[in-house]
């Protein structure tokens, strides 16, 4: 067997024509982001936006190219659209702004979940909010926004690739009740993405528009630290309903939690609140608590913006076991402290945002 590199793949793809240009997609320079992992393969077609609904059938048959290349086990093939600022302007000319465009989608509210910091457990509160919320009878969506780093599939229990739902659309994958789209779905869990910004904003603009969402009360997305392309993004592409900051009361956190605030005043999405997570750990044997990451941090800076603490998480092992198991703790564990508070913040998010079931009809 042949050593599986770049040049291999490009031959390979060098036999897929773009029929509207009567030229192979290697030769027009579409091919881009080309990653190996062991056997399996990941790249992108970067086409103009407004040949993007059209480019399907020949991101099938670059797909059908790779896998036939001897020791490719699996190949995924996105299509990204760069846009000029020429571009850009004439198409919002031509067409309705992407936002009402996805609004027709019938989600009805889309609630961020962010930290500005890493590492605060964000992902494990937004996937524990959408069990909550739909434990509440209410129709849920997770979109996992963290394209670098997607771990919801994992915390959410699912796997596999989601199906297709006619034309460019696909179905997302569902557990518990909750509708699940993630780039963690779309690539092999050990695919590091070496995407620029453009591409991220494609990508996230593919999983939020080409997705069968159906009827949906709200979606919650899960932001990645930061406050860079995919914050902004959305923030443009998509009308919030509000945000929800999660921070340790540590310090060094509450900086980030600053600029991430900072960023929502900016783009005038409303803050719904914050959550104070890993707030205190109880000793199990002798019942002391110990404010591990420092205490009352969160509440504090809340109290200071006028913003509404929703909560306090306090740190349990049987929270990270159960995400890593794909167990939210609110099913794991429902009379625990943190399943109980999960759900208490759910229902007080309904009643901020007016987050509520409503008839399809």
């Amino acid at each position: 067997m042949a050593k599986l590199t770049e040049k291999v793949i490009l031959e390979a793809l060098a036999s897929v024509q773009d029929p509207s240009q009567g030229r192979d997609i290697v030769a027009l320079e579409m091919v881009t982001a080309i990653q190996i992992k062991d056997s399996n393969i990941s790249f992108a077609l970067q086409v103009p936006p407004h040949r993007g609904p059209a480019m399907e059938p020949v991101r099938r048959a670059a797909e059908q190219a790779a896998l036939k290349i001897d020791g490719v086990t699996s190949a995924t093939v996105m299509v990204t659209a760069h846009a000029t600022t020429e571009s850009l302007q004439a198409s919002e000319e031509a067409s309705p702004p992407l936002r009402e465009k996805i609004l027709e989608s019938k989600v009805r509210r889309f609630v961020a979940v962010a930290s500005g910091k890493g590492g605060v457990g964000k992902s494990t509160t937004a996937v524990n909010l959408a069990v909550a919320l739909q434990l509440e009878g209410l129709r849920v969506g997770l979109l996992d926004a963290d394209v670098y780093g997607p771990s919801q599939p994992r915390m959410l229990g699912v796997s596999g690739r989601p199906a297709a739902a006619g034309g460019d659309m696909v179905k997302p994958l569902e557990n518990y009740g909750v509708k699940l789209m993630s780039m963690g779905l779309l690539v092999p869990d050990d695919t590091a993405m070496i995407w620029r910004g453009p591409m991220v904003q494609s990508a996230l603009t593919q999983m939020l528009d080409a997705v069968a969402w159906g009827v949906l009360d709200i979606i919650i997305i899960d932001l990645p630290p930061g406050t860079g392309d995919i914050q902004i993004s959305l923030a443009q592409q998509v009308k919030l309903a509000g945000a929800v900051i999660v921070s340790t009361p540590q310090d060094i956190a509450l900086l980030d939690v600053i600029k991430a605030l900072t960023m929502f005043e900016k783009a005038e999405v409303p803050v719904l609140g914050m959550i104070q997570n890993m707030a205190s750990w109880q000793c199990p044997d002798c019942g002391r608590t110990d404010h591990i990451f420092g205490d009352g941090g969160v509440a504090r800076e809340a109290k200071k913006r006028g913003i509404e603490l929703l909560g306090e998480i306090p740190l349990s092992l049987a929270v990270r076991s159960g995400s890593d198991a794909g167990t939210p703790i609110v099913l794991a564990e429902p009379q625990s402290v943190q399943a109980k508070t999960y759900r208490k913040i759910a229902r007080s998010l309904m009643t901020i945002a007016d987050i509520r079931y409503e008839d399809s009809a």
